[in-house]
């Protein structure tokens, strides 16, 4: 795993923390000194919640369990997007749909919804439609593909949900909160991060900032996707190594039964 930068951090502005007069007491501990009326982060705190929290999360890529990115701020979704495509992961960067965890089972049958819309296309059932039916159809396509395009392979509940501002994504934090998935956030001055169980202590505002600390995070899980791929090829390798020697150890036998055979005729 990447060591942390602390120059780095400095220089992408994750240290900036929001006005003092919006503060979160319960951020005091990550809360180095207050500059013009801001909070400032303490970066060490921040480099070490980062490692902490990729050590996690390679752990969670290794066992093969999907990490849910959420982020619908606007400086954020793009970033997100790119980020988790990059190393395969689900992504929410569009407004959350209620019930995304806590009523996984129908948002698996808008999923379906959208894939049989796909083989109708495939199939030319969807050319036998009437002109005012495929656009109704093609709307709803394109909705849901705005919506829940990003999870379609998402085949069960997340191992892990990695969260951009927890005031924001409050609802998909409570959700994840009632089925125990773990969370991991970007927390910045102004939040509480009593819900969250790998607290990032940063500025959640700025594009570098989050850029920075999603640039850590991706290459911990691609370490961790890495590592399962490894783990796989090498048990493969020895099944096959196995069934070969089994085969020999077997060839040999009968050889040997022959032999026997031959000397007592």
């Amino acid at each position: 795993m990447a060591n942390i930068n602390i120059q780095e951090l400095l220089e992408s502005g994750v240290h900036f923390g929001h006005l003092t007069r919006k503060w979160n007491p319960n951020m005091a501990p990550y809360i180095y000194t207050e500059r013009n009326g801001v909070h400032i982060i303490d970066l060490y705190k921040t480099a070490a919640k980062i490692e902490e929290a990729s050590a996690a999360l390679q752990k969670i890529a290794n066992s093969g369990r999907k990490i849910l990115f959420v982020a619908t701020k606007k400086q954020a979704k793009d970033i997100v997007a790119e980020k988790a495509k990059s190393v395969s992961m689900p992504y929410i960067t569009e407004r959350w749909p209620g019930g995304m965890l806590t009523n996984f089972v129908t948002i698996r049958k808008a999923v379906k919804k959208m894939a049989s819309i796909d083989r109708m296309k495939q199939d030319g059932s969807f050319d036998a439609l009437s002109k005012r039916e495929k656009l109704q159809i093609n709307r709803q396509r394109e909705k849901l593909e705005k919506n829940l395009g990003s999870i379609s392979d998402m085949t069960r509940l997340p191992g892990a949900l990695f969260v951009i501002d927890v005031k924001k994504e409050h609802i998909a934090i409570a959700e994840a909160q009632k089925l125990n998935i773990p969370i991991f956030a970007m927390v910045d001055t102004n939040s509480d991060p009593r819900p969250i169980d790998f607290v990032i202590p940063s500025n959640d505002d700025a594009s570098k900032s989050i850029n920075k600390v999603l640039e850590y995070v991706a290459a911990s899980i691609s370490e961790g996707l890495s590592e399962r791929k490894a783990d796989k090829e090498k048990a493969k390798t020895e099944k096959e190594t196995a069934k070969k020697a089994a085969k020999e150890t077997e060839g040999n036998t009968e050889k040997v039964a022959a032999q026997t055979s031959a000397e007592k005729e």
